[in-house]
């Protein structure tokens, strides 16, 4: 016997609310029918996939099984859905963009101005946070592209970089550091610091920084989630921080200033992200080709 999509739906309704009842009025069909739903799939799979639990019911082992498959089948007969309606229609189109914060800032206007330019018919998601933590969405499928940090080594992953990312440790120009006349890493550690979160790769790499050379870490007085809003929160301050030199160049950033020291510099590439398998639409693939394209060049149309 063969299954039925419409029957794994139905499974999941009944799985997630407990209650044949509830499930049925939720799918709009009786509860005889649900049940012979759920006794079809039992006869393909050979054992019964609900048991009673007090006024309910819950899953069994193998509907466990079951169920946790059942996201997956669904996942790729949506896939399948959208691969042929992408075709059909060109050009138009959905695309999910994942963008890590430097890349929201720099890049992501200038490529969304230049998709509706060229396509003014794809629709374009995007969203925003620590590129570590969209490459576990971008892996589930739930990205379809992420403009970011990129990925060196990861079998699930292919990365393309489009720009050279410099992170230096910044202080606002009329900070005490820039009266001192020899700066090193333990001078640093004189001042506070506004950072970026521990979890986050920029602020894991300066903490080593230090603590490989025998130093404490840096002294946090202030810290943020938020990448963008560390050279606004230091500018009126003594505070030190470490940001991007392509945050630097802007003009509201006018207010900050490098503190040049080669140990506290860290280097990396900025890129495009794609699955290595799984399904690109038609607009995925053109924004991508548009990011490999333009990408340096969106980065540098936003220097003043």
């Amino acid at each position: 016997m063969d299954l039925h999509l419409r029957d794994l739906r139905f499974f999941e309704t009944v799985a997630e609310l407990g209650h044949m009842g509830r499930a049925a009025k939720e799918v709009g069909r009786s509860q005889p029918a649900l049940t012979k739903c759920i006794q079809r799939l039992e006869e393909v799979m050979g054992s019964p996939l609900f048991e009673r639990a007090g006024r309910g019911i819950r899953l069994t082992p193998v509907g466990e099984v079951l169920h946790a498959r059942c996201r997956l089948l669904r996942a790729a007969s949506d896939e399948v859905v959208r691969e042929v309606r992408d075709f059909a229609q060109g050009s138009a189109g959905h695309v999910t963009l994942g963008s890590g914060p430097i890349a929201a800032e720099h890049l992501i206007p200038e490529l969304c101005r230049a998709i509706l330019a060229h396509a003014p018919r794809v629709k374009v998601d995007v969203v925003v946070g620590p590129s570590w933590e969209l490459r576990s969405q971008l892996r589930q499928g739930k990205l379809d592209l992420l403009v970011g940090l990129a990925v060196d080594s990861d079998p699930e992953l292919v990365s393309h970089a489009l720009v050279e990312d410099v992170v230096v440790v910044a202080a606002s120009a009329k900070h005490p550091v820039f009266r001192r006349r020899n700066v090193d890493m333990a001078t640093l550690l004189e001042y506070g610091w506004a950072l970026p979160s521990a979890h986050i790769p920029s602020r894991q790499w300066l903490d080593l920084a230090f603590s490989a050379r025998g130093l404490p870490e840096p002294d946090v007085k202030l810290e943020s989630g938020s990448i963008a809003l560390l050279p606004r929160m230091v500018e009126r301050t003594d505070l030190l921080t470490f940001v991007s030199r392509h945050t630097l160049a802007l003009e509201r950033s006018a207010a900050l200033r490098e503190v040049k020291l080669p140990a506290t510099t860290l280097r990396r590439n900025l890129g495009v992200t794609h699955r290595r398998t799984g399904y690109l639409s038609p607009a995925a693939e053109g924004v991508l080709k548009l990011l490999r394209k333009q990408g340096k060049a969106f980065f540098s149309r936003t220097a003043p």
